[in-house]
């Protein structure tokens, strides 16, 4: 399986400070990858280079074999490569399929199929397709976020923290939705600090501290290690323990 998205000494600072700091990581096409950290630990950051909205002091970021690092973010998204931000960023006075037309311009006559495509993922949205997307709850946004993305027919999927601020009932209706996308060919990677949730969905993960891995594997193993989790994330290691313990 080859690397769809790889990144070499990555550098990002804000002004002189250093938010990412020599990052390596790949991500192998077809896998769901896991990038843990605490708040500030660069995750965001990371995604952002990636996607185009913050230019890299220095480093390579490869995606599908060509170097994206510093490219527009337009460039990089018409080369199959969507960003799912954190807050979600709906348009508020829009409705719900407005804001999926915005992003549908690249499926041209498809865009009727595509549509279909995220009302069947999220009958939710489906039945709200005429509400203002301001109006809506977290999660709905939250899922119209997804949709959106998915209506540029990404080949990879950023997802930048997709629980923050949800109730578990639509945390888990959001992450049932993730792990059909994974299940369609979709490469995703996945920034999260709810390492529970995220490590039973993931083929691989990295866990990360001041924009530097600091830890790297597949899901069992950084699952054996709830104190590593635990110490990197700033939690409890007996809670990480039973919670890890409770995924499927």
């Amino acid at each position: 399986m080859s690397a769809a998205l790889a990144i070499e000494n990555l550098e990002v600072r804000y002004g002189l400070i250093p938010a990412v700091s020599g990052l390596n990581l790949e991500v192998e096409s077809g896998s769901l990858t896991a990038l843990l950290g605490t708040n500030g630990a660069g995750k965001s950051t990371t995604l952002n280079a990636v996607a185009g909205l913050l230019r890299p002091a220095s480093g390579a970021i490869t995606f599908s074999g060509v170097q994206i690092a510093g490219k527009p973010a337009h460039q990089i998204a018409r080369r199959g490569l969507a960003l799912v931000p954190e807050g979600r960023l709906v348009v508020a006075p829009l409705t719900v399929q407005e804001n999926l037309e915005l992003s549908s311009f690249a499926r041209g006559r498809q865009r009727t199929a595509a549509i279909d495509e995220v009302w069947d993922l999220f009958p939710r949205l489906a039945e709200r397709r005429a509400q203002k997307a301001g109006l809506m709850s977290g999660g709905e946004q939250q899922m119209l976020a997804i949709g959106r993305a998915l209506m540029t027919a990404p080949t990879m999927l950023l997802l930048d923290e997709p629980s923050m601020g949800l109730a578990p009932a639509l945390v888990d209706i959001v992450f049932s939705a993730i792990a059909k996308i994974h299940d369609s060919g979709v490469t995703i990677l996945l920034v999260e600090q709810n390492a529970a949730i995220a490590l039973p969905l993931c083929d691989f993960a990295y866990l990360i501290h001041r924009g530097d891995v600091v830890a790297s594997g597949t899901a069992s193993k950084l699952a054996d290690e709830p104190g590593l989790i635990a110490r990197h994330l700033g939690l409890d290691p007996a809670a990480v323990d039973a919670s890890l313990r409770e995924q499927p």
